[in-house]
């Protein structure tokens, strides 16, 4: 009979976290701190286990102690590179035998992207074979803001790897994604179950029954906001049109599945928008058609995924003509709302637009803001936003050209280093950079500078952050962080009082001193 380990996630069906001996399985994690939850509570089931660590302290994974468990657990580290990881198949061999139990293996997710495709494959090939023949099991659990770009190709190794699964942060809970998971004889595939977090222990979510509404005759009808139309009269009697977002929102609080139509026609109506779609899709369930048109405005990203997580089926750009916004309506119906919508709105807007700060900042207190930006793992990998160099035509001084710089937007943010500006603009991708500076500076940026430099990678942003840091002089540090930190417009004054600070001096005049 094989030896069977669990997982230990509490109140999931035996079948999904049971481990077989002898055994490959590989479960990541974007935030570091759930691996390591997840990684005691597995400890915790274990009459036998081993602990093997790269790029950690093997022993400060294990703080605070496992709950229950083995009283000894032999721990191994391993310097975390490529070098040390290719060496792993002969260090196994060499000191561990099934008398080991669990053996649990915790990285890094960045060390996995100096593998080739086909060094990949020959590792695991090689892990696998030594498993089988040593009847041992292995749980490698990973965890990194660059975790996407391993969990990509994890499915290729469907036939070496007995189980693949995925722990996400979803605001007030967690989602745990098993793509494969074999047990014995049984093979469960693509399940989802939500967990929550209860004393260091995960423990899956009831699932809460959805009231289906006693009657669905309402899904034909459309509530919205009489702007979406463009001044055309309702266009049936299933529609029904209102003067504002807030009659909207409240003759909505009586349906179960009619599209509702929103309108946004600034940015600034963004969040107060957004607390109307939350509050709706909490309360009115999943049939219902949540629809936000945009009317002459754009909106970047971050805002568009805000509405998303607050409940929006779709969001309709400025630029769609009335005909093709129509044709999207038609395509929503009938659709359910399958996306968790936190209940916590506030922590949500907190999450999805964490940088409320705007305009110039000194430069320790630009690199610590990006740095917490960039460590958000609820943003997108490589589309937090872009990091840009500017660098002045010969004829302008830094100085001067910051005082035409007025970021409107929170989290953009600028600071000056050397001989150029640095900027940072968040949640904003390549293709709308030349869009977004003619929006800062008052005058074309192209007249203004003589060359530009731009990072948009989460990894090439951190390295130029630490790079500017390393490289600026501490006087020029001093500096900056003397001036005051607040928004665009405060800037320029600050840097005019340093560039012309009042000197003494004398005039003659025909030989008599003035």
């Amino acid at each position: 009979m094989k030896n069977r380990y669990a997982l230990g996630l509490q109140q999931v069906q035996q079948e999904l976290i049971t481990l077989q001996s002898p055994g490959f399985y590989w479960i990541t994690s974007q935030r570091p701190e759930d691996a390591r939850t997840l990684l005691r509570q597995v400890i915790s089931q274990q009459e036998a286990a081993t602990l093997i660590s790269a790029d950690e302290a093997p022993r400060a994974l294990l703080t605070p102690d496992p709950a229950a468990g083995p009283a000894r657990i032999p721990l191994f580290s391993l310097p975390s590179d490529k070098a040390s990881l290719l060496q792993l198949e002969n260090d196994l061999a060499r000191v561990l035998n099934k008398r080991n139990g669990l053996v649990l293996f915790y990285t890094q997710a960045a060390v996995w992207s100096k593998f080739s495709p086909q060094e990949m494959t020959l590792w695991i090939k090689g892990l696998r074979r030594l498993l089988i023949k040593k009847q041992m099991t292995l749980l490698i659990m990973t965890a990194g803001t660059t975790i996407i770009h391993l969990r990509n190709h994890l499915p290729r190794y469907f036939r070496q790897l007995d189980g693949v699964a995925h722990l996400d942060f979803q605001q007030d809970s967690w989602q745990y994604r098993i793509n494969w998971w074999y047990s014995g004889d049984n093979l469960l595939a693509d399940r989802a179950i939500r967990l929550s977090c209860i004393e260091n222990n995960f423990i899956a979510e009831k699932e809460k029954q959805q009231t289906a509404p006693l009657s669905l005759n309402d899904e034909h009808q459309f509530l919205a906001q009489q702007g979406v139309l463009e001044g055309a009269p309702p266009l049936s009697a299933q529609w029904e049109l209102f003067n504002d977002n807030e009659a909207v929102f409240t003759r909505a609080q009586q349906a179960s599945a009619a599209t509702v139509i929103f309108s946004l026609a600034h940015n600034q109506d963004i969040q107060a928008l957004a607390r109307l779609v939350h509050s709706l899709r909490r309360s009115r369930g999943n049939a219902l058609k949540i629809v936000v048109r945009e009317l002459h405005t754009s909106l970047r990203y971050s805002d568009e995924r805000l509405l998303l997580a607050c409940g929006v089926n779709v969001i309709v750009p400025g630029s769609a003509t009335l005909s093709r916004f129509l044709t999207t309506l038609e395509g929503i119906q009938g659709q359910q709302f399958t996306r968790h919508v936190p209940a916590d709105l506030t922590a949500l807007m907190q999450a999805l637009q964490p940088l409320q700060q705007k305009g110039w900042l000194a430069l320790d207190r630009f690199c610590a803001a990006v740095q917490q930006l960039m460590a958000n793992t609820l943003l997108p990998e490589n589309d937090k936003g872009l990091m840009v160099a500017l660098r002045p035509v010969p004829q302008l001084k830094p100085e001067q050209v910051l005082t035409l710089c007025k970021p409107r937007r929170f989290g953009d943010l600028v600071t000056l280093v050397g001989d150029r500006l640095y900027l940072f603009l968040s949640s904003c991708r390549f293709n709308d950079l030349d869009i977004a500076l003619k929006s800062i500076f008052s005058l074309p940026h192209d007249e203004l500078f003589s060359n530009r430099m731009v990072w948009f990678a989460d990894n090439q942003i951190l390295a130029e952050v630490d790079n500017v840091r390393q490289l600026t002089p501490a006087a020029q540090r001093d500096v900056t962080a003397a001036l005051p930190i607040s928004d665009a417009t405060a800037a320029p004054a600050a840097h005019a009082d340093v560039a012309k600070t009042p000197q003494p001096f004398s005039l003659d005049i025909e030989g008599d001193r003035v």
